[in-house]
């Protein structure tokens, strides 16, 4: 028991009240783990932030108040320090209304300890759900990975948590969102999808695209070709699927379509269930050129013509490239009828190419392990 409980009033009830919060959250629990811990985890938050704590009993406080809330509620887990800072960074982060005053810049230490107790669900919708994302629906450690990625930015982290409901993102999953600056990325491809869908499709279509797409899952060599990038990306289909985003269906590649006395081959067809539409993917293995709209529009145009059924919405296409002059592309797709959007890819993980030789086939590794 820290000095502060034996000496303080206000304090020893303040952990009194924590602690028959903390057993009621524990009672619910049963229908709504989770939620329920959350909105303790942010309430603690909340209090500690209310009583600028420790400019109140210094910087030891945060290590007091962590030994305290142990032996109160002795079977609980959660109350180490480091817990303890991150319910903090949580209510911060996301707290929505004022921050609390201090007369003439000083600690009031006849204030009270925070009372929230059936309150809290009220203090919740007024200061957290104005956000529109429900924040506590989605796992502790979760939060703490956006928490560290994200530091003070509210509207990523925001980000973060609406992506990983809308596509139930498992904690790996969200790590590698973070490291690949999803949010930098998304939505952020050239594009037409303003001028050439209905508008309530071309903020979907927009939102869809990023720029640049992260390639890095792929591991190929220096100097590689364009069918070489088009293999490594089939091997790794489910990677590609989830860098494209929620609700891409592979349908094929070098796809054969039949137009007029000519076959045509598209190097990649998806179909998106959201949007209800084909996506015809191009890829450049070099600098976006003027020319390649030409292509592009066309291909988009033949399967809006030919496998496009009734309930379909219209066609899009994307070009990825190496590389792309922003103002050229936006004029290019200015100039361009069918909905189309540009963008860059990246990859880091390339073997050099004096290495392509001397790495032993698929072959070669089954006749050793056999």
């Amino acid at each position: 028991m820290s000095n502060i409980v034996k000496t303080d009033d206000n304090y020893k009830n303040w952990i009194t009240d924590l602690k028959g919060r903390y057993q009621s959250s524990q009672i619910k629990a049963a229908s709504s783990v989770n939620r329920e811990m959350l909105m303790f985890y942010w309430s603690l938050g909340r209090d500690i932030a209310m009583l600028r704590a420790e400019s109140r009993w210094g910087s030891s406080f945060i290590t007091a108040l962590s030994e305290d809330l142990r032996e109160a509620i002795p079977n609980a887990k959660g109350f180490s320090k480091t817990n303890l800072f991150y319910m903090i960074g949580f209510y911060r982060l996301y707290h929505m209304g004022e921050e609390f005053p201090q007369v003439e810049g000083k600690i009031d230490a006849n204030k009270k300890f925070p009372q929230v107790g059936g309150k809290l669900e009220g203090i919740l919708n007024d200061e957290v759900n104005q956000a529109g994302v429900d924040i506590f629906s989605i796992p502790w450690g979760h939060h703490k990975l956006i928490m560290d990625r994200c530091k003070d930015d509210r509207e990523k982290a925001l980000f973060f948590v609406q992506k990983t409901l809308e596509n139930n993102w498992s904690r790996a999953v969200l790590m590698n969102f973070l490291d690949t600056n999803l949010y930098e990325r998304q939505g952020k491809a050239i594009s037409n999808f303003d001028r050439t869908l209905p508008s309530s499709q071309s903020d979907l279509a927009q939102e869809m695209t990023k720029d640049p797409y992260n390639f890095d899952f792929l591991t190929i060599t220096e100097g590689y070709y364009e069918k070489e990038l088009k293999d490594a990306l089939m091997d790794n289909i489910q990677r590609f699927l989830l860098e494209l985003g929620t609700g891409f269906a592979f349908v094929g590649r070098e796809y054969r379509i039949v137009v007029g006395q000519t076959e045509q081959f598209i190097d990649m067809l998806f179909y998106n269930i959201i949007l209800h539409c084909y996506v015809v993917i191009e890829i450049k293995i070099r600098d976006f050129e003027p020319g390649d709209m030409g292509q592009i529009s066309t291909y988009v145009a033949a399967v809006d013509g030919i496998l496009c059924k009734e309930g379909d919405a219209r066609t899009i296409g994307l070009l990825i490239c190496k590389t792309k002059d922003n103002v050229l592309a936006q004029y290019a797709v200015n100039n361009i009828n069918a909905p189309i959007g540009i963008s860059e890819y990246e990859l880091s993980k390339l073997v050099p190419e004096n290495f392509k030789g001397t790495l032993p086939t698929i072959e070669e590794i089954e006749r050793e392990l056999g």
